[in-house]
């Protein structure tokens, strides 16, 4: 089984980078604000994201730990 462990900063990172996507694809999905502004803030919550996403990996790889359960 394997096991990650992340301190709280990391993990907030993590939460953070995955709540910035949805908004984004939210934006990116939704028609409630002018299409213009809709899309520019919307590729950009989900360009930051993706982004920021491989310092979380990074993070991960790094906090993997095997165990014998």
């Amino acid at each position: 089984m394997k096991r990650f462990e992340l301190n709280v900063p990391t993990f907030g990172f993590a939460v953070a980078t995955r709540a910035m996507i949805g908004a984004g694809l939210g934006l990116l999905l939704s028609d409630r604000i002018a299409r213009k502004r809709r899309r520019t803030i919307g590729f950009t919550l989900l360009g930051i994201g993706a982004a920021s996403t491989v310092p979380v990996v990074r993070a991960l790889i790094r906090g993997r730990k095997e165990t014998a359960f």
